[in-house]
């Protein structure tokens, strides 16, 4: 048996506070007293870079920001992609940047097709292969930035993936992500799953979810691809898999979602392998005692494919509604220097 097996989470502590996270309970207000601290140092490093102590650096391009103010992801690889695809639909020049979470080397690099994902980070790996966009990582996002203006000087937009509370890069537009989950217990980290004070100002609101926990913003519609996706690019209808037992696996913020969106299409489960986000697979196994074939994420596979070349591939389709991008081209429209094609 691997050593992640049959329904396995290695991420249960995590999910037990983000459970916590929903509602007001005994955990939740034991680290109630935490938060006040939280919320204090995040205000102080706010007001120091209104103050000029901290600096800020703009780029010589609009840039837009994708986050969130919750930990535990929200879904906000899907909408940079779909920003990406709608920008280049346009055609409008747009770059990527990333600090590259989880990636074991820490230079400012371009993401190629060939890059291994362990050196530049699943997510940015994932939108380079989905998007063709350039992509650049970093520790410091402005430093991603004037790497990609320097190597693709004809962006003519930047799109960063995360960085909402990364107040070292000027940003012209900013978008915020929710889940179903919407501001959870309303309470800030520890005690619960806020960064920040909400409601903030904020250019764009996009729920990623299926059910948004509150009203306003915008909505999107999300459902897997008809297709699963080999490792050479051949495709697997999910209709000719129902009937047939799977392994199912993902490493991502909520795994569960993934597991149920498949079930949902009619495929039987006959393991699920729910795995911490951004897990690099070192030491893996792929479960190979079963006979059962293996499906996994998108994001997943750019670095599950090294270990299980089998695997295959389910990729989501990410809609926002079209009255967002419109809010989208209307801003871009009226910052000063853009210009669409």
């Amino acid at each position: 048996m691997p050593p992640y097996g049959r329904s396995s989470s290695t991420g249960a502590p995590a999910s037990r506070l983000q459970r916590a996270w929903l509602h007001r309970g005994v955990l939740a207000c034991l680290l109630w007293p935490l938060s006040l601290v939280y919320a204090a140092l995040f205000a102080l490093r706010r007001w120091f870079y209104r103050l000029g102590w901290l600096k800020t650096e703009r780029v010589e391009a609009p840039v837009i920001v994708v986050g969130n103010v919750i930990a535990g992801g929200a879904g906000k690889t899907p909408v940079v992609m779909a920003v990406v695809r709608h920008l280049q639909a346009r055609g409008v020049h747009v770059g990527v940047i990333s600090r590259g979470y989880g990636r074991r080397t820490g230079d400012c690099r371009e993401v190629l097709e060939e890059s291994d994902p362990q050196d530049v980070g699943d997510e940015p790996a994932l939108i380079r292969h989905a998007t063709g966009a350039p992509v650049f990582v970093a520790r410091h996002r402005a430093e991603a930035a004037q790497a990609l203006l320097a190597q693709h000087p004809t962006t003519q937009v930047i799109v960063s993936d995360d960085g909402l509370q990364h107040l070292a890069l000027a940003r012209d537009i900013e978008i915020c992500v929710f889940d179903d989950r919407g501001i959870g217990n309303g309470w800030r980290l520890p005690a619960g799953p806020l960064r920040e004070a909400w409601p903030r100002r904020c250019d764009l609101v996009l729920h990623s979810g299926a059910q948004p926990a509150f009203g306003g913003g915008y909505t999107a519609t999300r459902a897997l691809a008809h297709d699963a996706v080999a490792r050479d690019g051949k495709r697997v209808p999910l209709s000719a898999l129902a009937g047939n037992p799977v392994i199912a696996l993902a490493a991502i913020a909520r795994p569960d979602a993934f597991f149920e969106m498949l079930s949902a299409r009619g495929l039987t489960l006959a393991e699920t392998i729910a795995l911490p986000d951004h897990f690099d697979f070192s030491g893996w196994q792929a479960p190979s005692d079963t006979g059962h074939l293996l499906l996994c994420t998108e994001k997943d596979a750019v670095k599950l494919w090294q270990k299980a070349p089998g695997a295959l591939a389910v990729p989501l389709h990410f809609a926002p509604a079209p009255e967002f991008f419109a809010a989208l081209d209307a801003k871009l429209s009226s910052l000063d220097g853009y210009q669409a094609a």
